[in-house]
């Protein structure tokens, strides 16, 4: 059987905060005709894809999925059994943020069936969570984990951001030693990023906002690995840290190059060396389900060498490579040309080697992106 994942968009939100750059709708007119259309796109890609497949997660992101009621979401999750074949342990997901969610309406998502829930908190300085337009304070971002864990939730993330301005080491490890202190079991650390389109880039660029610089991120990056490493959570990935036995299902999907199918505006799919992409906009992503059953704008069919290319990348980004399935699966090219580099980074402590995983240490994390462009495809 092949292991899947299914990932769902739901692009309703009440709010765009400045630093977004996912698509949604500040709109609840057209949440009805929404699953309607998302059936339909489930159904149809069934019909291709279910037979031999196992759904080893469902995740819901957004938007903000958690504004949507229990019923709706259980709803989906009802269809997408129906067609597919889900593993009875399979990991589903909701991102929640607070300020959307009191603990009547956690229990009714974990009686739906959600089994792990991810929080947007980004910070729990209350100057922080204003200057990124977060509709919640740093209480309520607090009480939604404690909620969260009180209405029957066993595995649950939160999302923090660093580097924002003005953010000093202090100030950060504040955000950390908070967020070891909730009953959380899986961490998402991100740095502040600029993304085109969004209302935080505006301001750069007209000035109204200064950007720390690249070095003092990656120090923060450093503490953040180190304080992490120091509280039982093991990095296994860039921006990923865990307890034991809590690494996220959907996400490892991604980074070791599993299949998975997505449903919804936006949504992008992989499947057999095959991505393909929906349209963001509702309008056409109505007509189109209308029409032929799937929201399909684009499509690519990757090369045998572009495919290697993204293994390694992912693979690196995450647990690390397996010499074994890479050459299962490529050859033993890619490793021959970047021999007298492994070696290199191994001597200086930016790779480890443990049996057949070639893995970063958290010195080589720090600088991934600049290995990535050092190895030879």
């Amino acid at each position: 059987m092949k292991e899947t994942a299914i990932y769902i968009h739901i692009p309703f939100c009440d709010h765009k905060c400045i630093y977004c750059d996912f698509y949604s709708i500040i709109s609840y007119e057209n949440v009805s005709v929404y699953l309607t259309a998302l059936k339909k796109e489930i159904e149809f890609y069934s019909a291709q894809y279910s037979t031999g497949r196992k759904i080893i997660s469902i995740y819901f992101g957004g938007g903000t999925p958690s504004f949507m009621e229990p019923d709706y979401i259980s709803e989906i999750i009802s269809h997408v059994k129906k067609f597919f074949d889900v593993k009875d342990d399979a990991e589903i997901t909701i991102e929640t943020n607070p300020g959307t969610v009191d603990k009547v309406k956690l229990n009714k998502f974990n009686s739906a069936g959600i089994n792990r829930i991810s929080i947007g908190i980004q910070s729990f300085d209350n100057d922080d969570l204003k200057f990124l337009t977060r509709i919640h304070d740093s209480q309520t971002a607090i009480q939604t984990v404690n909620d969260a864990k009180e209405a029957g939730f066993e595995n649950i993330s939160i999302d923090l951001i660093f580097n924002l301005p003005g953010q000093t080491k202090e100030k950060w490890k504040l955000n950390l030693e908070q967020a070891v202190n909730l009953p959380i079991m899986h961490i998402s650390a991100y740095s502040l990023i600029l993304e085109k389109g969004t209302i935080l880039n505006k301001m750069v660029l007209d000035g109204k906002i200064k950007l720390q610089d690249d070095d003092f991120d990656a120090e923060l990056y450093e503490q953040t690995i180190d304080f992490f490493s120091q509280h039982g959570f093991i990095q296994y990935e860039v921006s990923n840290f865990a307890l034991a036995d809590y690494e996220c299902v959907h996400n490892n999907a991604y980074w070791r190059y599993k299949d998975y199918l997505s449903f919804g505006t936006s949504a992008h799919s992989f499947v057999f060396g095959k991505r393909w992409w929906n349209y963001s906009s509702l309008k056409f992503y109505y007509s189109s389900v209308e029409k032929k059953g799937n929201a399909s704008i684009g499509e690519e069919i990757l090369s045998s060498q572009q495919m290697l290319d993204e293994y390694v990348m992912l693979a690196l980004r995450s647990k690390g490579i397996n010499t074994i399935e890479l050459k299962n699966l490529f050859g033993s090219d890619w490793l021959k040309k970047n021999n007298l580099l492994l070696a290199e980074l191994k001597s200086n402590n930016f790779i480890f080697q443990n049996g057949n995983l070639l893995s970063l240490t958290p010195k080589g994390y720090s600088i991934c992106d600049e290995i990535l462009t050092k190895l030879k495809s």
